[in-house]
């Protein structure tokens, strides 16, 4: 699961970056006031699962394995987390490498 970060220079902005994108499914995790985590869950496509299905109604039953391994992969690991931050710099002292929100809207919206 990658965390994209976005950067906001107050309060104000962090909310209305948050209130875009949960215009666009995504959800809040964690709320404070250096920061918003907001993530939206992926259940993979839906044209493989049923594709899966049906083979493994048809011919297999491994294919269902498949389709259960596809949709943990989708909900757990491919499913773009984003952190909404005022900060500029780590607790490490480094500064913070931030995404654009088209990064985040193209990772939102990839197939696989």
């Amino acid at each position: 699961m990658d965390l994209l970060i976005l950067p906001a220079d107050n309060s104000k902005e962090m909310e209305s970056i948050s209130d875009e994108l949960s215009q666009k499914k995504f959800k809040i995790l964690e709320r404070d006031e250096n920061y918003i985590l907001m993530c939206k869950r992926r259940y993979g496509n839906i044209l493989i699962q049923v594709v899966c299905l049906i083979l493994a109604l048809s011919f297999f039953w491994v294919f269902i394995i498949f389709n259960l391994a596809y949709f943990t992969y989708s909900y757990l690991w491919a499913s773009p987390t984003v952190l909404i931050t005022t900060e500029k710099v780590s607790d490490e002292g480094e500064p913070l490498e931030f995404n654009t929100m088209d990064e985040v809207l193209t990772k939102a919206t990839a197939i696989l």
